[in-house]
């Protein structure tokens, strides 16, 4: 079955999405007949050496999202993972030629098609009398043993352009420019692995990785690598690439060592999330670092993908101080990422968090006896949402996520280790906005939030008195704001409605001589028919508003919630002979 792809058609996809790109960037055109995007501002290069790179799409951003003054100034383009035409980089050559650049210099991956066909455009050019060069970059460091056909070329090429595009735009001659690079290029490379395969427009995925494997040491064209490995942890995968990439009896490796200077690029090969690749970036600059190398410039992003395939490459380049001038040098090419021209290794990266308020001597701090009552409460409290968390992720699958259960798993073990950690403060309100903090910042999502809101407003009339009264009034000044801040009202489907409804009936403690247990008995009763009747409503607010109607079919997961918090208080304060 072949994979789905938003294109018009799988023929015209490479012309359509460099006529995408340049038709965004005003700073490119088109070479008319030709899949060949070139600097705008071409005419304006005139005694300068003029760079062309390219190859097969799907590559992208590579390579034409690294047009630019400071790097490329033109691209040739194949079809898919397909090496582009000779005549193409022919009328490329040409193309620069006539605008008056100074030579030009050919920056190409090392893969046969390649090789062959600007090479081929090179000797036509000269032969025409146009100053040519051309630099064959292989920056692999997956064999260990070298292969005739020498290493392949890999995002490493992307620094290849940086550091060339330097040298151009400093007026550096074609000749000096083809040696400065050739000796850059000895000094880096490249490993890439992947979670799966990646599926050319049209056709099947290249190859096949079970659930627990991946591919190390892949190509960035669908191509198996040099070996599987078991899935493992991020630290784990990329201490193994690294441990690779610069093992001495690795014939392909790094010479990186105790002291070196590197730069590093994390590269998404194009269907990575970010989430990942930010983790993978962590582990990459640890370990590293560990092995006391100093990481002098950190580029994380994707700069040469392999169309959908959900990996990673890592690039290492030696630099010393002028190297890094040139990586350092401005551009306009839009894929080149904007970072601080500043060590990454021996920053600081902390900073200290803000000193927490004074706590107020509270007089409403409740005896011994009331404070152990607090204590049993939030035990039953977390051991409920404990046992609901499965239900509860149910609940919530039929709105998306499912993670509804697991959010209040996380509160009720927060709050757990928060108990052990030592005894609760014993005046209410200080109780209320310490759990309100807790549950901010470790139970997250907007349950996270919308409980703290609730908590912080809660506790401010328990400040002065904490008769029943006064919980009543903590009641309604936590349903308002969470009715302020998380627009939903009574009836949208959402925890609200379960709160709601106990709080109507907690009116009743502001009447004097109230019984505490028999209206939150009431209470309680009401929250969870308010909960079991969110299954007939229409969803108003959250995530679950923009889910049809029909599919909800089950109470909301968040109101389910709160009517067992409020059960598990009842309970305790019953078992206690409140």
């Amino acid at each position: 079955m072949t994979s789905k792809k938003l294109v018009n058609s799988v023929a015209d996809c490479a012309d359509d999405a460099l006529t995408g790109l340049v038709a965004c960037n005003p700073s490119l055109q088109l070479l008319q007949g030709h899949r060949v995007a070139l600097r705008s501002d071409l005419d304006s290069l005139k005694g300068q050496v003029a760079l062309l790179a390219g190859g097969g799409s799907g590559h992208e951003p590579a390579h034409a999202g690294f047009i630019g003054k400071g790097m490329l100034t033109g691209v040739i383009a194949g079809a898919v993972f397909t090496s582009p035409a000779v005549g193409s980089i022919l009328a490329a050559i040409r193309a620069v030629a006539q605008a008056g650049t100074a030579g030009t210099l050919l920056i190409v991956k090392n893969y046969t098609g390649d090789r062959l066909n600007f090479g081929l455009a090179r000797e036509q050019a000269r032969a025409e009398g146009i100053p040519v060069e051309m630099v064959v970059i292989g920056d692999d460091s997956a064999f260990t043993v070298l292969k005739k056909a020498g290493r392949r070329g890999l995002c490493g090429t992307v620094l290849i352009h940086k550091v060339a595009g330097a040298l151009a735009e400093a007026g550096v001659g074609l000749e000096e420019i083809t040696k400065r690079v050739s000796a850059v290029a000895t000094a880096m490379g490249t490993l890439g692995v992947s979670l799966s395969s990646c599926s050319v427009p049209g056709s099947k995925p290249t190859f096949e990785l079970s659930a627990d494997e991946v591919e190390l040491g892949l190509g960035i064209h669908g191509e198996a690598g040099v070996r599987r490995i078991k899935m493992a942890t991020a630290d784990d995968i990329v201490k193994l690439m690294l441990d690779h990439m610069t093992n001495p009896s690795n014939a392909s490796h790094v010479p990186v060592h105790l002291g070196s200077s590197v730069v590093l690029m994390v590269n998404n090969l194009g269907g990575l999330s970010f989430l990942e690749l930010g983790i993978v970036a962590d582990a990459a600059v640890r370990s590293l670092e560990g092995r006391g190398v100093k990481i002098a410039r950190a580029l994380v992003g994707t700069f040469m993908s392999a169309l959908e395939m959900p990996g990673v490459s890592l690039t290492l380049l030696l630099v010393d101080e002028p190297l890094l001038k040139l990586i350092d040098a401005e551009t306009t090419a839009s894929a080149w990422p904007s970072t601080a021209k500043v060590s990454v290794t021996g920053r600081k990266r902390t900073r200290a968090a803000p000193a927490e308020p004074r706590e107020v001597a509270d007089s409403t701090a409740a005896g011994g006896v009331a404070s152990k009552r607090m204590v049993l409460v939030l035990e039953r409290v977390c051991s409920t949402l404990l046992g609901l968390e499965e239900h509860l992720n149910a609940l919530d699958r039929a709105a998306g996520d499912g993670d509804c259960g697991t959010t209040h798993s996380r509160a009720a073990r927060a709050i757990q280790e928060w108990l052990k950690a030592g005894p609760p403060p014993a005046s209410a309100a200080q109780l209320l906005s310490r759990l309100s903090v807790l549950l901010l910042e470790k139970m997250g999502g907007s349950s996270g939030a919308l409980y703290g809101l609730f908590l912080t407003a809660a506790a401010q009339p328990l400040k002065a008195k904490t008769d029943l009264p006064a919980w009543s009034a903590a009641m309604d000044a936590g349903l308002e704001a969470m009715q302020k801040y998380g627009k939903a009202a009574p009836g949208d489907r959402t925890m609200l409605d379960a709160l709601w409804a106990a709080g109507q009936e907690l009116q009743a403690w502001k009447s004097p001589g109230a019984d505490l247990l028999q209206i939150l008995t009431k209470g309680v009763k009401s929250a969870e028919a308010a909960a079991e009747a969110t299954k007939n409503m229409e969803a108003g607010a959250g995530r679950a508003s923009y889910i049809s109607s029909a599919r909800l079919d089950q109470p909301d997961p968040g109101a389910v919630a709160a009517a067992a918090i409020l059960h598990a208080i009842l309970e305790v304060l019953q078992s206690q002979g409140v």
